[in-house]
C-alpha cells in the first residue's frame, strides 16, 4: 500500500465517524517556544491548554513533522529520520479510551477491502501504563487482545505530558511483531526493533505540577475534560504494509534514494558505509523539500540553520559517494514526484523550492572546495603532533573565515578519528560576540562603561518613557556622563550623554531612529540631543552637546523633541508595517521581516525571498499600500500578553525576545505586529508610499527601500518634471515615451556600429602604409608608430596583428601606440621569426609601459599595456627601438 494510499485511508476513516478532518499546518510552528513542528498534536496545543475553545469536539489530521536532535544516527538505524508524518486522531471532551482504542484497533485490523489496513490482529501487541487498570481492562474483555500480549510499562515509557505543568495521562501503545528475523520474542518490554511501536494512545485526564524529566513530576489532581491525542507513524506503517526492513526504503524515500544511487553510480545494499549515505540522503533531502515548501529559506541561525545543516549533510553524502556534479536539481525534482501526490501544493512550489535548493548547493559546493583542503592540513598536523583532538581555533577557523559549520568539521574529522575542541570552538566563538556587541556598542556609546549606566539604574531606578503619547515633559536629571565618564556637571560645549527619570524620546530600537530634540534646564542651560540609546536595561541615555550654560546631576529639566521629525519617522515605521503585509499577502509567509529602519521620511525593509521580485508584483504591492491609506484605518496599540497577542494572529519575528507582556500595533484591519516603535494615528496620515525598488543584501534576503509622505511627493514631482521635460524633446505623449525613447537608442546604438566599422576601416587602411615604413634594426623588421588618437584597444590590436602579417617571414616588430581620454596605450606584436631571436612582446611592452608611467603584459607574441603620461609616447617608441636593437 503506497503512502498516499494509507494517508487517504486514515483520513477518511475518521472522516466517515464523525470527525473534522483538519489539514497538515506549516512545518513553520505557530509557537514562539518551536522551531517547527515536532509532534502531530502542536497544532492543537492551544485546545489541550485550553487556551482556545475548539470548533469542534472531535478531528483527524495527518501532520507533517520535524525532529533533529538525532540527525547524526540518521542513515545507521532503521528508526532515525527527520522528517515524518503523523497521522492524529482528537478527542476535546468527547470520546476517551475505550472510544480511541477501539476505533484504533478497528482500522489497524479491517480487511483493506473493507478500508483497513488489514494487520492481522495476532501480530500486535500492547502497552498499558503500569497503574492503567482501565486501559489494560478494555484492551483484553472489549478489544480481545490475549492478556500475554500486553504488557505494563512506567512512567518514562507509557506517561505522557509536554514537558511543563498542565495536561498530562497515561499512554497505550501498538505494537507489530516483525517476526524472528528482527531478534529476539518478548514484547516490545523486551525488544523495541523486533515489535515495532506504530501507534500510541495518549489519555489525557490528569494535570502535572512542577518537575524535569519523564518521571519526576507531581499528578495534581484530574483534568475537567478528559481528552484524546493519538499519533500513528505514517512511515512506520508503510514499512510494514510494504514489506521493507526500514522507513528509508518506503515508496518515497527508495524513489528519492534510487535517484542518489543512479547518480553517483552506488548500488544499495551493496556496502554498509555507501547504504548509510544513500539513507541520509534520502531522508536529507525529503526533508529539505519539505521545509522549504512551507517558507523556511537557508540561514545561519533558528529554522533557517536547521534547514542548512540537513541539506549541506546531504549534499556532502553525495559528494562522499563518489558524485562530482551538482545533483541539488535531480533529486529535488524526484523528491516533488515522490511527495506530491501527497502534498499538491509541492508540483505548483517547484520552481521556487529548487531554486532555493540548487542556490544552496552552489553555495557550499564553493565552501567544501575552499573548506576541506584545510581541514585536510589541520588534520594531518594534528596527528603528526601525536595529538587526537583537533584544536578548538582551528575549528573556529574554519568556521570563520571559511564558513566551514562546526557540525561538519565535527563529522569529518571523527571520520578521520579525530575529535574537535568543541569548548574551545564555542569560547571564541562567544568572544567573537562579545566583541562584535561591544564594538556595536561603542559605536552608539561612545566606549562608555556600561557600569556606569547600570549604577545609574540601580541609584535612580527606571527611565519611564512618556513617548507614546506626550512629545514633551518635565523630568529630572539623575545621570550625567561627559566624554563617556560619570561626571557632577558639564559646562558649554562638552559631550555629554544625560540620563532622566522620565523622557519622551525615543531611544533607537526596532528599527526605528532615534527622536532628536533639546533638553533645557530651570539654570537656562540648553542640551542638543542628537541621539538616544538604551544600553541597558530601563536607562535611556540621551547624546549631545552643551550649547549654552551648566548642566549638574540633579537639576530640574524639560525635554521637548523635534516634533517634525518624530512625525516623520512614525509615518515611515506605519508604513514598514504595511510594506510588510502586502508583501506576504503577495508573496506568502516567506516575505517574513529580515530588518529594518525607519528613518524621517523613509524606510527600508528586508525580507525573506528565495529571488528577485518582479517589477509587476512591486506595482501591485505599492497599489495595495496607498489603497489602504485612502481607507484611513485607525492606528492603535495595545499591551497584552504573549498568548492573547499569538491567538489574535499578530505577527512576531522569530529570535527576538518577548516579556511576559507585549505591545501589539493594529493597523485596522490589514496588519497586526508585535511592535515597540512609535505610529500614526491613522493611515490617511502618510499621505502618500513610494516605493523606490528592491535588491539581493545576502542570500535568500531581498531589500525594498521607500519614500513616505512629502518625501514621496517630492519626488514624484521630480519625476514628473523629468517626464514633461522628455516628451517635449521627443515631441510626444508620455506614455509613448518607452517606445519613442527605445527607437532612438536602437537607432543611436546602430551609428555607433556604423562608426565603429567606419573606424576600423579607416585604422586597418594605415596598416599597408605602415608595413612599406618599417625600418631594419640589426636585421629585424620593426614598425613603431603613433597612430591617430582614440582608436580602441580591440582596433589597436587588430591593426598591429594586420601589419605583423604584411611584413611576411622576415623578424619583425610591429609596436603602434595611441592615447585614449589623455591616457597613452600600446599593443606590440612580434613573429616566430624575431621570437627565435629572443625579442619578445611581453618584454617590450613592461619597457614601453614604464616609460608610459603606467604597466602591462602579455604573451612572447602580443602584449599590451598603457600608462598615465600622454606625452611620454616619442620616448616610449624609442625605449622599444632600443630594446630591439639591444636583441637583434
Amino acid at each position: 500500500m503506497e503512502s498516499a494510499e494509507i494517508r487517504r485511508r486514515w483520513l477518511r476513516f475518521y472522516e466517515e465517524r464523525g470527525h473534522t478532518v483538519v489539514p497538515s499546518a506549516s512545518l513553520v510552528a505557530d509557537d514562539p517556544t518551536l522551531l517547527l513542528v515536532n509532534a502531530g498534536m502542536v497544532p492543537f496545543k492551544p485546545y489541550f491548554l485550553g487556551e482556545v475553545k475548539p470548533a469542534f469536539s472531535t478531528a483527524t489530521s495527518v501532520q507533517k513533522c520535524v525532529r533533529t536532535p538525532d540527525i547524526e544516527e540518521v542513515g545507521k538505524t532503521t528508526r532515525h529520520g527527520t522528517f515524518f508524518q503523523m497521522c492524529g486522531n482528537f478527542s476535546f471532551g468527547d470520546y476517551f479510551k475505550e472510544g480511541a482504542i477501539k476505533l484504533a484497533w478497528e482500522l489497524l485490523t479491517s480487511s483493506v477491502a473493507d478500508g483497513g489496513y488489514g494487520l492481522e490482529p495476532e501480530k500486535l501487541w500492547i502497552t498499558v501504563y503500569q497503574d492503567d487498570d482501565e486501559a489494560e481492562q478494555i484492551w483484553r474483555e472489549v478489544v480481545g487482545v490475549p492478556a500475554e500480549r500486553i504488557q505494563r510499562l512506567g512512567k518514562a515509557d507509557n506517561f505522557w505530558s509536554m514537558g511543563v505543568p498542565g495536561p498530562c495521562g497515561p499512554c497505550s501503545e501498538i505494537n507489530y511483531d516483525r517476526g524472528p528475523a528482527y531478534g529476539e520474542e518478548g514484547g516490545p518490554a523486551v525488544n523495541g526493533e523486533r515489535y515495532m511501536e506504530i501507534w500510541n494512545l495518549v489519555f489525557m485526564q490528569y494535570e502535572r505540577g512542577a518537575g524535569t524529566g519523564k518521571d519526576d513530576f507531581e499528578i495534581l489532581g484530574d483534568l475537567p475534560a478528559r481528552n484524546i491525542d493519538t499519533g500513528l507513524g505514517l512511515e512506520r506503517l508503510a514499512t510494514i504494509l510494504q514489506g521493507v526492513d526500514n522507513l528509508f526504503e518506503i515508496d518515497t524515500s527508495r524513489l528519492i534514494l534510487g535517484r542518489a544511487a543512479e547518480l553517483t553510480g552506488h548500488r544499495y545494499g551493496a556496502g554498509e558505509k555507501s547504504d548509510v549515505s544513500l539513507r541520509v540522503v534520502a531522508d536529507h533531502i525529503r526533508t529539505s523539500v519539505m521545509l522549504v515548501a512551507d517558507g523556511v529559506t537557508p540561514g545561519n541561525e533558528g529554522r533557517g540553520y536547521v534547514l542548512r545543516r540537513i541539506l549541506r549533510r546531504a549534499i556532502r553524502n553525495m559528494r562522499l559517494l563518489g558524485a562530482t556534479e551538482p545533483v541539488a536539481r535531480s533529486l529535488t525534482e524526484v523528491t516533488i514526484e515522490a511527495m506530491g501526490p501527497q502534498y499538491p501544493e509541492l508540483f505548483a512550489e517547484r520552481q521556487r523550492i529548487e531554486t532555493v535548493i540548487v542556490a544552496e548547493e552552489a553555495s557550499f559546493l564553493q565552501t567544501l572546495r575552499s573548506g576541506t583542503a584545510i581541514l585536510d592540513t589541520a588534520v594531518a598536523e594534528t596527528r603528526s603532533g601525536g595529538a587526537t583532538v583537533l584544536a578548538g581555533a582551528k575549528a573556529f577557523q574554519l568556521h570563520d573565515t571559511y564558513g566551514f559549520p562546526i557540525d561538519l568539521t565535527l563529522e569529518m574529522a571523527a571520520e578521520q578519528g579525530l575529535a574537535v575542541d568543541e569548548d574551545g570552538f564555542r569560547r571564541l566563538m562567544q568572544e567573537q560576540r562579545d566583541r562584535a556587541k561591544a564594538d556595536a556598542r561603542a559605536k552608539k556609546l561612545g566606549h562608555a562603561d556600561v557600569s556606569a549606566y547600570r549604577a545609574v539604574a540601580d541609584r535612580s531606578g527606571a527611565c519611564v518613557f512618556t513617548g507614546y503619547s506626550a512629545t514633551e515633559g518635565e523630568a529630572t536629571v539623575v545621570g550625567l556622563l561627559v566624554d563617556g565618564v560619570p561626571a557632577p556637571a558639564a559646562q558649554e560645549g562638552d559631550e555629554v550623554e544625560l540620563v532622566l527619570d522620565r523622557t519622551p524620546f525615543y531611544a533607537e530600537g526596532g528599527g526605528q531612529l532615534a527622536d532628536h530634540g533639546r533638553i533645557r534646564l530651570d539654570s537656562g542651560a540648553v542640551v542638543e540631543i542628537r541621539d538616544v540609546q538604551q544600553p541597558v536595561p530601563g536607562v535611556i541615555v540621551h547624546k549631545g552637546s552643551v550649547l549654552v550654560g551648566e548642566v549638574v546631576v540633579g537639576a530640574h529639566a524639560y525635554a521637548r523633541l523635534d516634533l517634525e521629525r518624530r512625525r516623520a519617522v512614525s509615518r515611515a515605521h506605519s508604513a514598514t508595517h504595511l510594506t510588510h503585509q502586502a508583501l506576504r499577502d503577495a508573496l506568502g509567509p516567506t516575505a517574513a521581516q529580515a530588518g529594518s529602519e525607519n528613518a524621517p521620511g523613509r524606510f527600508r525593509f528586508d525580507f525573506g525571498s528565495p529571488a528577485a521580485v518582479p517589477g509587476s508584483v512591486l506595482v501591485d504591492v505599492e497599489q495595495r499600500i496607498n489603497e489602504v491609506l485612502t481607507r484611513e484605518l485607525d492606528v492603535t496599540a495595545e499591551v497584552m500578553t504573549m498568548d492573547q497577542a499569538r491567538k489574535q494572529g499578530a505577527i512576531a519575528m522569530f529570535g527576538e525576545k518577548y516579556g511576559d507582556s507585549v505591545r501589539v500595533v493594529t493597523i485596522g484591519d490589514f496588519s497586526k505586529e508585535l511592535c515597540g516603535g512609535t505610529h500614526v494615528g491613522n493611515t490617511a496620515q502618510l499621505g502618500l508610499v513610494k516605493l523606490l525598488g528592491e535588491s539581493s543584501i545576502g542570500s535568500g534576503v531581498r531589500r525594498v527601500e521607500a519614500l513616505v509622505g512629502v518625501d514621496a511627493y517630492k519626488f514624484l514631482a521630480r519625476e514628473h518634471t523629468v517626464v514633461a521635460q522628455l516628451t517635449e524633446l521627443v515631441k510626444g505623449r508620455p506614455e509613448e515615451l518607452p517606445e519613442k525613447i527605445s527607437a532612438m537608442l536602437g537607432k543611436l546604438k546602430d551609428a555607433e556600429k556604423e562608426i565603429e566599422r567606419f573606424r576600423a576601416e579607416k585604422v586597418l587602411a594605415a596598416a599597408a602604409g605602415l608595413a612599406d615604413s618599417a625600418e631594419d634594426v640589426r636585421g629585424v623588421a620593426l614598425v613603431a608608430a603613433r597612430v591617430a588618437d582614440g582608436v580602441g584597444a580591440d582596433e589597436l590590436r587588430k591593426l598591429v596583428l594586420d601589419v605583423r602579417n604584411r611584413l611576411g617571414s622576415r623578424p619583425a616588430v610591429v609596436a603602434a601606440f595611441t592615447v585614449v581620454n589623455d591616457r597613452p596605450l600600446t599593443v606590440i606584436a612580434t613573429n616566430e621569426e624575431a621570437r627565435a631571436r629572443g625579442v619578445k612582446a611581453g618584454e617590450l611592452v613592461r619597457t614601453a609601459a614604464k616609460t608610459l608611467g603606467g604597466g602591462g603584459g602579455g604573451k612572447d607574441d602580443v602584449a599590451q599595456g598603457g600608462g598615465t603620461d600622454a606625452r611620454a609616447v616619442d620616448a616610449a617608441i624609442a625605449a622599444v627601438r632600443h630594446s630591439v636593437h639591444g636583441n637583434g
